[in-house]
């Protein structure tokens, strides 16, 4: 992809994004808790592809590139949500899982994955990144790629939280 400036590029970069679009899905849900933020964010995400459509290189993998961008973003949204008070308490988030533990056809692997999720999102940025990419079947090279970090890094942050997580978990299983 090179920067967007006719009508072919504007074709390409509609189905490279219908091509890819559950990263989009995936960061939005995952640093958003509330659907219009969701929006916000994803139409911030595709406007950033879109203007930084030169900043692909051609042996690049289009989704290590994308989701590049749609994390940066992501993260920034996230800090200035957060510096304007624009995030959900954590009580709302809890009342809102509590009332749904009460349901009669929950079961247990529902209720981990709630768990999981609420966990992932209260992840400081780069975790809950790395997480996403990890539950994605990222490589670590590629993971280390996407977030400029190194291999190692990844494999020992990924650990760390997959322990954090399962600690979490069986926590809320007692």
């Amino acid at each position: 992809m090179r920067p967007m400036d006719n009508e072919n590029d504007l074709g390409e970069f509609v189905r490279l994004m219908r091509e890819h679009k559950g990263i989009v899905y995936k960061v939005c849900n995952s640093y958003c808790s509330n659907r219009e933020d969701r929006e916000d964010l994803a139409q911030e995400i595709i406007y950033q592809l879109w203007r930084s459509g030169n900043t692909f290189r051609a042996g690049q993998k289009f989704s290590t590139w994308m989701y590049r961008v749609a994390l940066n973003v992501a993260i920034s949204f996230y800090r200035k949500r957060k510096s304007a008070n624009a995030v959900v308490s954590y009580k709302e988030h809890l009342t809102e899982i509590e009332d749904q533990d009460d349901t009669d056809y929950e079961n247990e692997l529902e209720r981990a994955r709630r768990i999981l999720q609420q966990s992932i999102h209260e992840m400081k940025e780069l975790d809950r990144a790395l997480i996403i990419l990890f539950l994605e079947a990222k490589g670590y090279r590629e993971i280390a790629e996407i977030l400029g970090i190194t291999e190692t890094n990844v494999a020992t942050k990924i650990n760390r939280i997959k322990e954090k997580l399962k600690q979490k978990i069986l926590a809320n299983n007692k």
